[in-house]
C-alpha cells in the first residue's frame, strides 16, 4: 500500500494505481475526456491536470502512477486557471450546435463547461469544419464536434479488435475517421456511441427522436443472446426508443452488442395485437372468448398423446414455468420441449448445459479452444472477454475449424472430427496443452452441438477433461455456447421430454405423429406441416404465426417482467418497460386463462404466486440436476468427417431482429462490404 496526501488528507491505495484513481479513492472528482477505465492511458486532453508538490507545472493525473508521499492539490487557483484553459482550448473549434445536438442533456462537454470553463471566447478566427465521415447505418458522425480525445480509436482497437478507427493530420487538422470510409465491421461498433464525451459520435437510428429527461428508464436484461447482458431500456410513453449498457463487471461490464442495441425498432413492426383464427386459409380476427373455445374444443376432442407444445428462444422462466404446469397437470401430457433443433444437451447433469467457466473468469485462462464455435456471433460480448484474455495472457487460442476473423489471432485445425478423438487418445499436440494448462477453457458451439456426431464430441471430451482433472469445483473448463436466452432456463425447469440428449418430441414432429401443436414463442422449428392444428402465441408475426391456426398475441421482452437464466447459470430479472399493443396480453396470463377454462380454476391468483412457486421449482430441479450419470461413448473412427460451422444469420437471429429495420440495413452494409472484396 502507498500512502500519499491529497488535497492535505492522507489516504491509504495499492500500489498501481494513477493519481487520478487515488483521488477518486480519496472522494475527490477529478474532470476528464480521454481517460477511462476500461481503455489504454492516452493523455490528449489535459483536463485532468491537478497539482503536485516540488513539480514545476501542472501534471496529468490519469497517466501519472501514484507514488509514496505525494502531495496532490486539486483545488488550487493553478489547477482552476488551468482548466479554463484546457476548456477553453476545446471550445475553441466547438460549434454551438447544443440545440441540434442528440448529446444534449448527457454530453461531458456541456456539464464540464458548466463547471470549470469560462463564460466567453477570446477566439476570433474561422472556426475548422469537418466533414460528416461514413460509418454505416448505426453511427452518425458530427466530426467538427470531436476533441480527439480517442476513446472511439481505443475502443475499436482494444475491446472490440477491428482497428477500423484512426487518426489523421495533426493539431487543428487533425481528424478521427475510417480507414475505408465504410461501415464498422465490428458487432461492438455502436459502444463508441457512449464513450464519445460529446456530440462527434451519436446513435443514427435515434437522431432527434428525443430528449434523454423526456423518457423513461427501465433496468432490465437483454434476450438478443444468452449472455443475460444487463441493459437501460428508455421509453417515451409506451414505445422504445433505445436501449443503453448498464455496467455488470461479471457480465458484460459496460457494453453491449449492436444487435442488443438497435434491434429494438423491431419491437414496433408486424406486431400482433389481437387474436386471429384460420378460415379457409385466410386469417380473421376474433374475440380472446371465440379462441379459448376453440383451444377448449381441441385439447378436450384431441388425445393426450397427440398434443404437444415447443418452446421459444425469448420466452421467460415465468410463461415457460405456466406452460409445463398446463401440459403436465391440465393436460396431462409431458410432451413438451424446449428445443427447436437436434442441438445435443444432456439434461441430467446441469454442468452439462452451462458455460462453466464463467464469464468474468475468462482472462484467467492460460489456454482455449473452441469446438464448432464461432463466439463472434453465438456471444459477442464473450467473445469479447476471449479477446481480453489474450491481450492481457497471451492466452493460446486454437479452433477445430477456421472460423474467420475472431477479432485476435487463433491457430485453426482442418475441422477434421478424427482430431476430436487424436486428443482424447493423447495423439495429438492439443492433448498436451490441455493437461498442461491450469486454466483451459474448452467452448462447445451449437455447430459441434447439432453435427452428426455431437454425442461423441461432447461425452468423450467431458470424460477426457473429468480424467485430467480439468472438472472440478474450482475450475470447470467446459463450456457450452446456449443457443438463445431461453435455453438453460428450459432446461433448469426440466422442459424436455428426454435426458439422454436426443430431442424425442422433435423427431415426432418431423415425422408427423402430433395433432395439435401449441408454439409458445416458436418462430425457428422446421417441419412439413400436413393436417396438424397449430396454435401459435408470440409477439411478432413471423414463421410460427405463418403456419397457425389460431394466434394468440403475446407480449414481447421489454412489455411482461420476468427471470432468464444466462448461458453461466446466473437468475436475472427483466422488468417491464412498455405495454402490449392493443388486445395483446402478457404471455403467462393467456396460459393462466387456458387453463381456467380448460378446468375453472386458475393454475395461479397472481403473478406474485407465480413467481414465488417459480424459485421453489428452479432450487428443487437445480438439485436433482446434480446427479453423476456417465454415458457410454462408442468406439469410433472418422476419415474425412469435417465439423462445418452453421452459417446463421446474425442479424437476423430471432423475430424481433428480423422485424428490424436497423438489422436488415446492418445485414446490407455486411453484404455490401463484402462485395468490395475489403472484407479482414
Amino acid at each position: 500500500m502507498l500512502k500519499l496526501k491529497v488535497n492535505n488528507t492522507e489516504i491509504e491505495v495499492e500500489e498501481g494505481l494513477t493519481v487520478l484513481q487515488a483521488c477518486e479513492k480519496a472522494g475527490v472528482e477529478i474532470p476528464r475526456f480521454c481517460y477511462h477505465e476500461k481503455l489504454s492511458i492516452a493523455g490528449n486532453c489535459r483536463m485532468c491536470l491537478v497539482e503536485m508538490e516540488k513539480s514545476p507545472k501542472p501534471i496529468a493525473s490519469c497517466a501519472m502512477p501514484a507514488a509514496e508521499g505525494m502531495n496532490i492539490k486539486t483545488n488550487t487557483a493553478l489547477v482552476e486557471k488551468a482548466r479554463k484553459g484546457v476548456m477553453e482550448f476545446l471550445l475553441a473549434n466547438h460549434p454551438l450546435d447544443c440545440p441540434v445536438c442528440d448529446q444534449g442533456g448527457e454530453c461531458d462537454l456541456q456539464d464540464q463547461s458548466m463547471f470549470y470553463g469560462v463564460d466567453k471566447s477570446r477566439y476570433k478566427e474561422n472556426k475548422r469544419f469537418v466533414p460528416e465521415k461514413n460509418m454505416g447505418p448505426l453511427i452518425k458522425t458530427q466530426m467538427t464536434r470531436c476533441i480527439h480525445c480517442t476513446r472511439c480509436v481505443r475502443f475499436a482497437t482494444e475491446v472490440a479488435g477491428v482497428p477500423e478507427l484512426g487518426a489523421i493530420g495533426r493539431g487543428e487538422d487533425m481528424q478521427i475517421t475510417t480507414y475505408l470510409e465504410q461501415s464498422m465491421q465490428s458487432e461492438l461498433s455502436a459502444n463508441v456511441v457512449d464513450l464519445c464525451p460529446v456530440g462527434a459520435l451519436t446513435s443514427k437510428p435515434y437522431v432527434f427522436e428525443a430528449r434523454p429527461w423526456e423518457l423513461k428508464k427501465t433496468e432490465t436484461i437483454d434476450v438478443m443472446d444468452a449472455v443475460g447482458s444487463n441493459i437501460r431500456v428508455d421509453t417515451y410513453g409506451w414505445e422504445v426508443k433505445r436501449v443503453l449498457p448498464r455496467v455488470n463487471e461479471d457480465i458484460n461490464e459496460e457494453w453491449i452488442s449492436d444487435k442488443t442495441r438497435y434491434a429494438c425498432d423491431g419491437l414496433l413492426n408486424q406486431r400482433l395485437d389481437t387474436p386471429y383464427i384460420k378460415y379457409n386459409g385466410k386469417f380473421e380476427k376474433a374475440s380472446w372468448k371465440e379462441v379459448y373455445e376453440i383451444i377448449k374444443s381441441k385439447f378436450k376432442n384431441i388425445d393426450k398423446d397427440k398434443i404437444c407444445g415447443i418452446t421459444g428462444d425469448l420466452v421467460n422462466m415465468e410463461t415457460l414455468y405456466i406452460f409445463k404446469e398446463l401440459f403436465n397437470k391440465t393436460l396431462n401430457t409431458q410432451n413438451i420441449e424446449s428445443r427447436s433443433s437436434h442441438s445435443y444437451l444432456n439434461p441430467d447433469k446441469r454442468e452439462n448445459y452451462l458455460f462453466n467457466s464463467s464469464i468474468n473468469r475468462i482472462e484467467e485462462s492460460d489456454f482455449i479452444f473452441l469446438v464448432g464455435s464461432n463466439p463472434r456471433y453465438e456471444a459477442t460480448i464473450l467473445n469479447a472477454r476471449i479477446r481480453k484474455a489474450y491481450i492481457a495472457n497471451k492466452t493460446k487460442i486454437i479452433s477445430l475449424n477456421d472460423v474467420g476473423d475472431l477479432t485476435y489471432p487463433y491457430n485453426a485445425l482442418d475441422g477434421n472430427i478424427q482430431n476430436i478423438k487424436d486428443i482424447i487418445d493423447d495423439k495429438h499436440e492439443i492433448s498436451s496443452l490441455i493437461t498442461k494448462a491450469k486454466k483451459p477453457i474448452i467452448i462447445f458451439g451449437q455447430s459441434a452441438l447439432k453435427s452428426k456426431y455431437s454425442k461423441f464430441i461432447f461425452e468423450s471430451f467431458k470424460s477426457y477433461l473429468i480424467k485430467n482433472n480439468k472438472i472440478s469445483e474450482d475450475w470447470n473448463a467446459l463450456n457450452i455456447i446456449s443457443e438463445n436466452a431461453a435455453t438453460v432456463g428450459g432446461f433448469d425447469l426440466g422442459i424436455y421430454k428426454t435426458t439422454d440428449g436426443s430431442n424425442e418430441i422433435l423427431k415426432d414432429l418431423e415425422n408427423n405423429k402430433f395433432e395439435l401443436i401449441y408454439l409458445l414463442g416458436q418462430d425457428n422449428i422446421k417441419f412439413n406441416k400436413q393436417n396438424e392444428f397449430i396454435i401459435y402465441q408470440g409477439s411478432h408475426g413471423d414463421k410460427g404465426a405463418e403456419i397457425a391456426d389460431i394466434i394468440l398475441p403475446g407480449a414481447a421482452y421489454t412489455e411482461q417482467s420476468g427471470y432468464y437464466t444466462n448461458l453461466e447459470g446466473k437468475l436475472q430479472k427483466a422488468y417491464k418497460a412498455s405495454y402490449p399493443p392493443e388486445n395483446a396480453k402478457e404471455d403467462w396470463l393467456i396460459i393462466n386463462e387456458i387453463a381456467e377454462i380448460m378446468n375453472h380454476r386458475k393454475l395461479f391468483n397472481d403473478k406474485d404466486e407465480l413467481e414465488s412457486s417459480l424459485i421453489n421449482q428452479i432450487n428443487l430441479m437445480i438439485e436433482k440436476n446434480e446427479s453423476k450419470n456417465f454415458i457410454q461413448i462408442e468406439n469410433l473412427t472418422f476419415e474425412k468427417e469435417i465439423l462445418k460451422i452453421d452459417s446463421e444469420d446474425y442479424y437476423h437471429s430471432n423475430v424481433i431482429a428480423r422485424a428490424s429495420k436497423t438489422m436488415n440495413e446492418c445485414k446490407l452494409a455486411k453484404i455490401n462490404f463484402k462485395s468490395t472484396g475489403t472484407e479482414g
